[in-house]
């Protein structure tokens, strides 16, 4: 079991501490554990979006040291999670409105059956390790993620799917006759989950020399020195910090909250870009009566500002 007192943290500043989680488990009582888990959150001041399934559990949370600790310490009581591992960074400001626990059919949705990577999976690679298997020209290396999460970084030389939904995946992979051109296959995703699942996917299909990226990319940013990193740009998390980079230092990047795509400063300097309502990636895909009814949206959270709250819809 890991005791989050002595985990080594993450060099960056911030108030709270986000933990990122998952764990593949055979869970028949997830649906039964969901208000007691709601309820160890909620006493803790810890907000953030967990899903519980039949196969485990996955999500991102963030609050205090101490709440976090406690929540942790929970999950972990729980015999099938009593093996649960997370990865920390932190946080300038709340970066989640609420909590919410919520009932899956998976923890992470791919829309294939019997599936199970507790079963079959690809072989781990620590972060240390990456940079020899993807360097070598009989791998094939493959970003599980989705096409906007790719737009703001990527592995040098990696594959990038541009799927716009985990579920594309298992089509793109029957359909890319061109993966059978090199032994090895390196797969990585945020965190590790996707890829997890993923290789589980790969190994069914007939692949032998499957690899993923342990702790995913944010543990490789976490471990590996900048001056010897292979990755470009910036990781998409899934929290209203948008990114992070090396180190796990908060990105630069901000989030239409029209399209939920991430933009760069570059992006804001775009005339198509008005906070709120629309940007370089929605506006010539959204209406006039759509924008309108954001540019209302946005109003209702400038107010909100005002009156020092925080609207929901923001």
């Amino acid at each position: 079991m890991t005791d989050i007192s002595t985990t080594p943290r993450p060099q960056t500043h911030g108030q709270f501490l986000v933990a990122a989680l998952y764990h593949f488990a055979s869970f028949p009582r997830f649906a039964e554990f969901r208000a007691p888990l709601q309820a160890v959150c909620d006493e803790n001041g810890v907000k953030g979006t967990l899903l519980l399934a039949h196969e485990g559990i996955n999500g991102t949370i963030a609050g205090t040291d101490a709440g976090i600790a406690a929540v942790l310490a929970f999950l972990r009581a729980q015999p099938e999670l009593a093996a649960l591992e997370h990865k920390e960074s932190r946080a300038s400001s709340m970066p989640f409105l609420r909590m919410k626990v919520r009932l899956k059919k998976e923890i992470v949705t791919m829309g294939v059956e019997n599936i199970d990577p507790n079963k079959i999976v690809g072989t781990y690679v620590d972060p240390k390790d990456w940079n020899a298997l993807i360097s070598d020209p009989d791998t094939i290396v493959i970003d599980t993620r989705n096409d906007y999460e790719t737009a703001i970084g990527i592995f040098k030389g990696a594959v990038d799917p541009q799927t716009k939904t985990f579920r594309e995946f298992p089509d793109w992979v029957r359909n890319h006759t061109g993966l059978h051109n090199k032994p090895k296959i390196a797969m990585y995703c945020t965190g590790g989950i996707r890829c997890e699942k993923a290789t589980a996917f790969m190994k069914e299909q007939g692949f032998d020399d499957v690899y993923h990226l342990k702790g995913g990319i944010l543990k490789y940013l976490e471990e590996v020195p900048q001056e010897e990193s292979l990755w470009e740009g910036a990781c998409f998390v899934f929290d209203e910090r948008v990114s992070v980079t090396h180190g796990l230092k908060e990105g630069e990047h901000t989030l239409c909250h029209a399209c939920r795509q991430p933009l760069t400063p570059a992006d804001l300097a775009s005339p198509h870009h008005e906070e709120g309502v629309s940007c370089i990636h929605c506006y010539e895909i959204r209406t006039d009566e759509d924008r309108e009814r954001y540019r209302q949206r946005q109003k209702q959270i400038e107010l909100a500002k005002k009156r020092g709250e925080r609207h929901l819809g923001s």
